[in-house]
């Protein structure tokens, strides 16, 4: 799944709309006695529910992905669970679509810090506190889908995880192996530099072409800003013009693209060049999200990956990976005042994460949230070395900002020669706080 932050004035667009469907009176109260008791009430994953309809909302490319869990959960209980595509952007139309009044009962939505708040949970979600399932996720899928101290997001897949994809022949022929692997990213450039000296590979294949995965150069240098760090920047007291972001930035420019450690059209690569270039050997390394995992299940078989393809985690300063929630994460529950659906609402999340969990996940052949189900066999090593990596992994500034800034576009704007890093570093702050003012977040 693609990493976008939606642009600045299509966030504000899309607060205002939904802040004035929150408005309406006929909206639900979030603190009703009916809503309160359909939390305290337990439901029975498998209780029959002949005659009730569910509507889930879903993007365009992940309509297909609840399809086992719905298929089981309407034959055990009797259920219908009608999937609805909303058009891209999803992240813009879900609130333009909640502003007219339209609401599903169910639907995909990334659970971090930075675009839970979109939908307004507090006056459009059932909070989830309390669930059967929320105790058995692992630590790092529990800090997600919580806003002021509340659920309402149920995790129903692992967050992405970001490292770096390397191609075994080409480390091979650079003489690189395993203890070669870098614990900061300063070793990790230094690594790039032996590929590019020793063999005729790029070190990296950066993808200008398709700009979202241009961030996670810079998001890797950010690992060691702590959460003290974070939360200044979410109270307007610390900025993105830091010295640390700046520096991030300028060193992804000087000690890499202008380094000659990236493929020659960097400017105008892809997301599926990079795959291509990885597999043959055109390029060593490949730093993205599980997406790009994805992308090689898709065309190769698990042995095929094993051979050819490794994964290992790398942070700023140490070897760790980091997570980045995305929206096939998290399913919310509505608010729609009508408490047999909205208990139907909570009896299909439990069924999904309960009875039905471990063949969810051997279908889509996905890692585990829960640790006491285990991950499917089968999967390549690549994709076990990230569920390994997961818990101590360090979350990238979607899981930690307020508002996801579009960091990507500048930094196409300074590959394109456009912006220098300082003013990426600017166009990045200027946006994160229009958004923040708009949110009307505390300090801005």
């Amino acid at each position: 799944m693609k990493r976008r932050a939606l642009p600045a004035l299509a966030l504000i667009s899309a607060l205002a709309l939904a802040a004035t469907a929150c408005s309406d009176p006929t909206a639900a109260d979030s603190d009703s006695d009916s809503d309160s008791d359909a939390r305290q009430t337990a439901v029975d994953p498998t209780a029959r529910l002949d005659g009730v309809k569910l509507t889930m909302w879903t993007a365009q490319n992940t309509v297909n992905a609840p399809k086992q869990v719905i298929d089981a959960f309407e034959k055990a209980t009797g259920a219908e669970v009608e999937t609805q595509a909303i058009p891209d952007l999803y992240e813009q139309n879900v609130p333009t679509k909640l502003a007219s009044g339209d609401r599903p009962d169910l639907m995909f939505w990334q659970p971090s810090v930075s675009t839970l708040p979109f939908i307004q949970p507090k006056q459009n979600l059932l909070p989830l506190d309390g669930e059967p399932w929320e105790a058995k996720l692992g630590d790092t899928e529990k800090s997600l889908g919580v806003i002021d101290g509340k659920r309402y997001a149920a995790i129903v897949t692992s967050p992405a995880m970001l490292g770096v994809y390397y191609n075994k022949d080409v480390f091979a022929k650079a003489g690189l192996s395993e203890k070669d692997f870098p614990k900061s990213y300063d070793e990790l450039l230094a690594l790039g530099r032996k590929v590019v000296d020793k063999t005729d590979a790029a070190a990296f294949y950066e993808a200008g072409g398709d700009q979202w995965p241009l961030q996670w150069q810079m998001q890797v240098q950010l690992t060691d800003l702590d959460q003290a760090w974070w939360d200044g920047l979410n109270r307007n007291k610390e900025k993105w013009t830091d010295p640390v972001v700046v520096g991030a930035v300028k060193k992804y420019k000087d000690k890499l693209l202008d380094a000659g450690l990236a493929q020659k059209n960097y400017r105008t690569g892809t997301f599926t060049g990079q795959a291509d270039a990885l597999w043959k050997g055109e390029a060593g390394m490949v730093l993205n999200v599980t997406s790009f995992q994805s992308q090689l299940q898709a065309k190769y078989s698990t042995a095929e990956i094993d051979r050819e393809v490794g994964w290992f985690p790398v942070a700023n300063s140490s070897a760790t990976g980091l997570y980045s929630p995305d929206q096939t994460n998290g399913v919310v529950a509505f608010r729609t005042g009508d408490e047999k659906r909205q208990n139907a609402a909570r009896q299909f999340l439990a069924f999904w994460l309960g009875p039905d969990y471990a063949d969810y996940i051997k279908a889509m052949k996905i890692p585990s949230v829960q640790p006491s189900v285990p991950t499917p066999d089968g999967l390549p090593q690549t994709s076990k070395d990230q569920v390994e990596a997961l818990p101590t992994a360090i979350g990238v500034f979607q899981a930690k900002a307020i508002v996801a800034p579009d960091a990507h576009l500048y930094l196409a704007d300074m590959i394109y020669g456009k912006k220098n890093p300082e003013q990426v570093a600017q166009a990045v702050q200027d946006q994160f706080a229009q958004v923040a003012k708009a949110q009307a977040a505390p300090g801005f």
